[in-house]
């Protein structure tokens, strides 16, 4: 079959340096699972340093001609590619709770709801690489007190080590971003348990984002907190001050506040 023709629609810019795809590939330390899944494999070009690693290779592909390419290129993936989107798919009827491990080269207009989704598989998920966009790569490894902290910097690194790895140009794509991308590695805490309430964890995080410039005091009124919370330092500052752990601290004041 002739090669596949990348869909703007669907985001697809395939990779074509295979030296770095080996380097991709190679970010797995593949310990606590058996199991990866490639998100967006395309023709491969990733995929094929990935099967000659002591794991179990599945890709999960949208696009059947890429398919249809993969079924017929790599016969080492006999059965475990799965024709469905990935952010709709329970992934849990091919590894049915299991530990597996996600690597890709994540199309950049849906990559920050692969992250989200990995998220919500985050007990099943002890590792996670890939290549983005370089600024939403950079975004996710972030640290406090710059602009480009935010929701997604936050939520990742109340679960995981975030580790930027290196950026790749333009031109080793068909057909070129318009953009740089970037390789980062997620790798999951020993102990991720959330020692406030999950849920309110995560609406305490998004809701102080959406008014960043505002001090905490003002960007959480919707949470109806009480006066006497309200005169706590913490609301002094702006939600790119705090850290993980500070963020987790803030929800624990507002849960035996009584919200």
């Amino acid at each position: 079959m002739e090669k596949v023709k990348a869909k703007k629609h669907l985001g697809q810019h395939f990779l074509k340096d295979e030296s770095i795809a080996k380097d991709i590939a190679d970010t797995l330390n593949l310990e606590g699972y058996e199991d990866v899944l490639e998100i967006g494999p395309g023709m491969g070009v990733l995929t094929k340093y990935l099967l000659d690693k002591p794991v179990n290779t599945y890709v999960i592909e949208i696009d059947a001609e890429s398919v249809t390419y993969l079924d017929e290129n790599y016969p080492k993936l006999k059965d475990r590619i799965i024709s469905k989107d990935f952010l709709r798919y329970n992934i849990n009827e091919i590894f049915e709770g299991k530990q597996f491990a996600i690597i890709g080269n994540f199309p950049y207009n849906i990559s920050t709801q692969i992250v989200f989704r990995t998220l919500e598989y985050r007990d099943q998920i002890p590792e996670f690489a890939g290549m983005f966009q370089k600024e939403v790569a950079q975004r996710i490894c972030e640290k406090k007190g710059t602009k480009a902290y935010g929701i997604l910097s936050v939520l990742v690194q109340a679960f995981y080590d975030a580790e930027y790895l290196f950026t790749v140009d333009e031109h080793v794509f068909i057909p070129p971003p318009k953009v740089k991308s970037g390789v980062l590695r997620l790798r999951r805490k020993k102990d991720y348990s959330l020692p406030c309430g999950e849920k309110l964890f995560f609406t305490v995080v998004k809701t102080a984002f959406q008014q960043r410039r505002k001090t905490l005091r003002n960007s959480l009124k919707t949470l109806n907190l009480s006066d006497s919370l309200r005169e706590d330092k913490i609301f002094d500052l702006r939600p790119e001050q705090l850290n993980v752990e500070e963020f987790i601290a803030l929800t624990q004041k507002i849960e035996a506040d009584g919200v």
